[in-house]
C-alpha cells in the first residue's frame, strides 16, 4: 500500500499488513521501471534470514532507486525491528526511537536515516556501508521492516523521545550490476533464530465445603529465553482449563470460553514474551463432593519445535472438600455455556494472540468491554496512527 511521495507520516498498520502478506519481494531492475511523474522510490536488497545465534549480527545490504521520471533531492529510509533485535550501532544521520506496542501493532525499535543527497531515476543505490543489526538472547521469530519515502517520517507520539546515533553517518552511493533491486516503499523480513522458549502452566489446590463458592487461579507462563511473536491471524498457544467434577463455574475467567464441560483460554501477546505470565481467575461453586475430584490445565497441541520440554504442558487442580455433605459421581457439573465470565461476549483480533482452528472470543481492544468480578473494566484503546520510525 505505497503512501503518497508526500506524505509525511507513515502508519505503522500498513507496514503490519504488508509484512502479513509476506511482501518480501525482491526483484526490480532499473530496465523494468515504469514511467511515472516525479519520484516513486522503492526499498529492497535483502532476502529472509534464518539460523542466527543470540549473540550474533547481520547486516542490512538496503539498495535504493526511484523508478520515477525525476530525481529526488533528498531520501529518508527507515528501519524498524521486533524485540528480539536491536542495532549494533546507530549512525550520526540516523535517529532512533522505541515504540512500545499498541493496538494490533509489535513493539518496534526504528531507526530513521536521513540522506542529503539526490536519489536520479532509473539508478540504484546502496549505502556505502550497511548497517549492522544485532540478535538478542531474547530473539526467536522477528522481523526486520525498512520504508523509503522523500518526506520526512516523523516521530512517533506514542514513543520514546528520538535519539541521535554517534557512529559515522551513511551514505548513499551507486550500486554496480547484479544482486538484487529495489522493490516496493515497504519490505517486510523474517529474521528467525536457533533459541527455545518454554511454556508452561500451573494448576492449583482448591479448599471448601459443600455450596461455597471458592477462587480458582491457574496461569499459563513463558519462562523464555525467547519471546514468541504472534502475527494478527497466525495460530497460537491455547489453555484449556478442566474445572474438577461435582464443581460449577459461577464465573470464568478473562479470554477463555466454555467448550464441554472445559473452557478454551486465549492470552494477550505480552503473555508470549519471556517472562511474561497470563492468569486465569475462576469462580468455582462446590455443588457436592465427589471422591478424588481432579481437573486440569493444559497447552493445546499445536506443535511448538521452539518449546522441547513437554513435561510442563499439564498441571492438576486439586479439590479438597473441607465437609462431610452430599457425595455425588465423578460427572459432577463442571459448569458450561450458562456461566459468566469476565470477558463477556468478545471478538478474535487486536494484540490478543489468535488461537487455532476455532477461533477464540478475543477481546478486539478499540471496541470491547471486559466485565471482572463485579464491575466492568473499559478496555478501550484508542486507534492512533503508529509511524514507522
Amino acid at each position: 500500500m505505497p503512501m503518497p511521495p508526500h506524505n509525511r507520516r507513515a502508519s505503522r498498520a500498513s507496514l503490519a499488513a504488508l509484512g502479513a502478506a509476506g511482501l518480501v519481494a525482491l526483484a526490480a531492475a532499473p530496465a523494468a521501471f515504469a514511467d511515472e511523474t516525479g519520484p516513486s522510490l522503492v526499498v529492497g536488497g535483502i532476502k529472509p534470514i534464518d539460523g542466527m545465534k543470540p549473540g550474533s549480527t547481520f547486516d542490512v545490504p538496503v539498495t535504493v532507486a526511484n523508478k520515477g521520471t525525476t530525481t529526488a533531492d533528498k531520501v529518508w529510509v527507515t528501519y524498524a525491528v521486533t524485540r528480539g533485535l536491536d542495532y549494533a550501532e546507530v549512525p550520526s544521520n540516523c535517529l532512533t526511537q522505541h515504540i512500545p506496542p499498541y493496538d494490533e501493532l509489535q513493539e518496534m525499535w526504528t531507526a530513521m536515516c536521513a540522506f542529503d543527497q539526490p536519489v536520479k531515476p532509473g539508478v540504484v543505490y546502496t549505502t556505502e556501508t550497511p548497517l549492522r543489526v544485532k540478535i538478542l538472547d531474547r530473539a526467536l521469530k522477528d522481523e526486520l521492516n525498512l520504508r523509503v519515502g522523500e518526506g520526512d517520517p516523523l516521530a512517533d507520539e506514542n514513543g520514546s523521545p528520538p535519539v541521535a546515533g554517534t557512529a559515522p553517518a551513511l551514505k548513499l552511493v551507486e550500486k554496480q550490476s547484479g544482486g538484487e533491486g529495489a522493490a516496493a516503499p515497504y519490505v517486510a523480513v523474517p529474521v528467525t533464530s536457533v533459541n527455545t522458549a518454554d511454556f508452561r502452566v500451573t494448576g492449583a489446590a482448591l479448599k471448601g465445603s459443600v455450596g461455597e463458592t471458592v477462587p480458582m487461579k491457574v496461569e499459563f507462563t513463558n519462562a523464555g529465553p525467547a519471546w514468541v511473536m504472534t502475527k494478527q491471524g497466525e495460530r497460537s498457544v491455547t489453555v484449556v482449563i478442566t474445572p474438577p467434577a461435582g464443581t460449577s463455574v459461577v464465573k470464568r475467567g478473562m479470554f477463555c470460553r466454555p467448550e464441554g464441560k472445559a473452557y478454551r483460554c486465549g492470552m494477550i501477546q505480552p503473555a508470549l514474551n519471556e517472562g511474561g505470565r497470563q492468569p486465569y481467575t475462576f469462580q468455582l461453586k462446590i455443588d457436592k463432593r465427589v471422591p478424588h475430584a481432579k481437573g486440569s490445565v493444559t497447552l493445546s497441541t499445536e506443535p511448538r519445535p521452539f518449546d522441547p520440554d513437554k513435561t510442563n504442558d499439564k498441571a492438576d487442580i486439586t479439590l479438597d472438600v473441607t465437609d462431610g455433605g452430599p457425595t455425588g459421581s465423578a460427572g459432577g457439573s463442571a459448569g458450561g455455556p450458562a456461566s459468566t465470565g469476565d470477558d463477556g461476549t468478545t471478538t478474535n483480533g487486536g494484540t490478543l494472540a489468535a488461537t487455532g482452528s476455532t477461533a477464540l472470543p478475543i477481546t478486539a481492544l478499540a471496541a470491547t468491554a471486559l466485565v471482572t468480578g463485579a464491575g466492568a473494566l473499559a478496555i478501550a484503546r484508542r486507534r492512533r496512527t503508529r509511524n514507522l520510525r
